[in-house]
């Protein structure tokens, strides 16, 4: 997990070393200022020397200043290195994420993967920050302090070894049970942002139906969970505190009494005493240091686990050693295809399909809800890859294409249609980023989209808000067709994507299709009859299973699906799901 992360350090490496080492020279420079003052009191002030009070006092005016530069450039050092690993971080993350199938990101929440690219990567930056200047700076201060306390009087120190040991058991005990409780936090983080993105998203319907109030809650129970384990961790961690100033206190007081006895003695100097107590804040506040390191280090070893896991996710779909760069035709073949979301389930998604198409059908998908027909579509651009069988498309098993190639001739229209913000040709321009305005124009033509954008105040120039809000979801399913033709596919996929227009509308695009890309291989999946009757064939989905494949008259005269289907629409009885028909 930790070499995973740190190959993210790259070019701040340079970075990463300047910084312990800055903060080892501020070290040195500040352990120098109890010896110095030491001699002051004994050989300036005690003896009445000014001469030796100003020489002395010059020379701590040097180290101190040179221990300021030395912080500073810790400082900036190591603020450069921290802040460049979590950049590093989220690229890294984020590219891999681009590589994932739909199997690898089933893996992961959404909500989950912005805690990690947000909360996740600031506290490993914050924590690295933490290492490379206190990691280093406190256990040097408390070698360096303990050793200059020895060296003054070893009796007096050892009341600083046995301080240091109380301490260290006192946090030892407090990190281990405060660690369970950092690692369910950020579980409870990706739950409360999953809250906050499902309401943003769905504001409408949230509003549409009264549901603000049902929200609130739902987000405070969210945002309570974090707040108790937090609470619980925090209750750990507060007698860090206590045990601190009680060390502190005693140490001051055990030292003080001793010293003076023995200042009395005439076996240690004031000067030597003030030294030791000047060493004593230096060796505890390193201890309040190390506890702080101990703290971050412990929420952050969550986050770089939770981290870890993108990073070494591996995308499970990629290319073969020596892909094919072209696809010839859209032609498609599924030979005994069977698959499972899970391989461990004994019911696969869908069994044993076995069917051809010819370059240029337009075929109809049609079938009940859970009956697996977005599945089976998933497989031609191979978003999933099959567990047994193969898929052919142009000829050649899916497997052998190079990825860009194969899904720059598939082009899918999803259930769900995503526009983002900008402009519409911006949107239009996600199918082919070069495309002139005309040939947008001319896609827009066929999918019957020109209609509105012709009416709204900049055309093609208008904005388009953040998911298309803005726009019907007729409009925006018109959009998402255009976008998918500027790809000029060899397949054209549409997922259920003309629900939401008019029959009349639905027709004008079909007949679009059906003369300005003959050559195109389309796949139309649909709830309305009237939307795939005129296809060359039907395939009927039933249970992951292809019921029955024909033309329109062919199944409405021996498939019992497919015609109750459309006598239950042509009587105005309802759709397919309406009638029982779900698998």
């Amino acid at each position: 997990m930790i070499r995973t992360l740190l190959r993210h350090v790259k070019e701040f490496t340079a970075d990463s070393i300047k910084t312990p080492i800055c903060m080892v020279a501020e070290v040195i420079m500040e352990m120098l200022v109890p010896l110095l003052m030491a001699s002051i009191i004994d050989n300036g002030v005690n003896a009445g020397n000014m001469q030796h009070i100003y020489k002395v006092g010059a020379v701590m005016v040097l180290v101190a200043f040179l221990g300021l530069i030395a912080g500073l450039l810790g400082a900036r050092y190591g603020a450069r290195a921290s802040t460049g690993f979590a950049r590093n971080l989220r690229e890294a993350m984020y590219t891999n994420i681009q590589t994932f199938s739909f199997a690898n990101i089933d893996k992961f929440s959404t909500a989950g993967l912005v805690t990690r690219l947000t909360t996740d990567v600031t506290n490993i930056q914050n924590a690295y920050q933490m290492i490379l200047r206190m990691c280093f700076r406190a256990p040097i201060t408390l070698i360096v302090a303990m050793c200059m306390a020895f060296v003054i009087n070893a009796r007096i120190a050892s009341i600083y070894l046995a301080a240091v040991i109380f301490l260290g058991v006192i946090l030892f005990t407090i990190m281990k049970f405060a660690m369970k409780y950092f690692s369910e936090a950020f579980k409870k983080y990706d739950e409360m942002n999953a809250s906050v993105q499902e309401n943003v998203s769905a504001q409408r319907v949230v509003k549409a139906y009264v549901r603000e109030k049902y929200e609130t809650q739902k987000f405070h129970t969210a945002s309570g969970n974090i707040y108790t384990v937090f609470l619980k961790a925090d209750k750990l961690l507060n007698w860090n505190g206590p045990a601190m100033q009680l060390t502190v206190y005693t140490c001051i007081l055990l030292i003080s009494w001793l010293g003076a006895k023995m200042i009395v003695n005439n076996t240690l100097t004031t000067g030597e005493l003030m030294s030791l107590l000047a060493y004593c804040m230096n060796i505890l506040m390193s201890l309040m240091m190390l506890s702080m390191i101990f703290v971050m280090i412990t929420m952050s070893m969550a986050s770089a686990k939770r981290i870890s896991e993108v990073l070494d996710e591996k995308a499970d779909i990629t290319n073969p050693e020596n892909p094919v760069y072209e696809v010839a035709d859209g032609s498609v073949r599924f030979e005994n295809v069977t698959f499972r979301y899970d391989v461990h389930s004994e019911r696969p998604v869908l069994d044993n399909i076995d069917f051809t198409i010819k370059s240029g059908e337009t075929i109809g998908i049609l079938g009940g809800t859970g009956s697996s027909k977005t599945s089976l579509i998933n497989m031609i651009s191979r978003l999933y890859d099959v567990n047994e069988g193969a898929v052919y498309v142009g000829g050649r098993n899916v497997k052998d294409y190079d990825l860009e190639t194969l899904r720059n001739q598939v082009a899918v229209v999803l259930q769900k249609n995503v526009l983002f913000s900008g402009t519409v040709l911006d949107n239009l321009r996600w199918g082919d980023e070069n495309a002139t305005e005309e040939e947008c124009q001319n896609a827009c033509r066929l999918a019957c989209a020109d209609e509105f954008i012709e009416k709204m105040p900049e055309k093609y120039e208008s904005m388009v808000e953040q998911g298309g809000s803005n726009l019907s979801g007729g409009q925006k399913q018109r959009l998402c067709i255009a976008r998918a033709l500027l790809k000029k596919p060899k397949i054209l996929i549409l997922d259920d994507s003309t629900s939401a227009v008019d029959t009349a509308t639905d027709a004008k695009i079909r007949k679009a299709f059906a003369t300005e890309i003959p050559d195109t291989t389309k796949f139309i999946i649909a709830q309305r009859v009237s939307s795939i009757q005129d296809a060359d064939r039907i395939i009927v989905m039933n249970d992951g299973r292809v019921d029955a494949i024909g033309t329109h008259e062919e199944l409405l005269a021996r498939n019992d699906i497919y015609r109750e289907v459309y006598e239950a629409q042509t009587s105005g009885n309802g759709d397919f799901d309406e009638i029982g028909g779900e698998a």
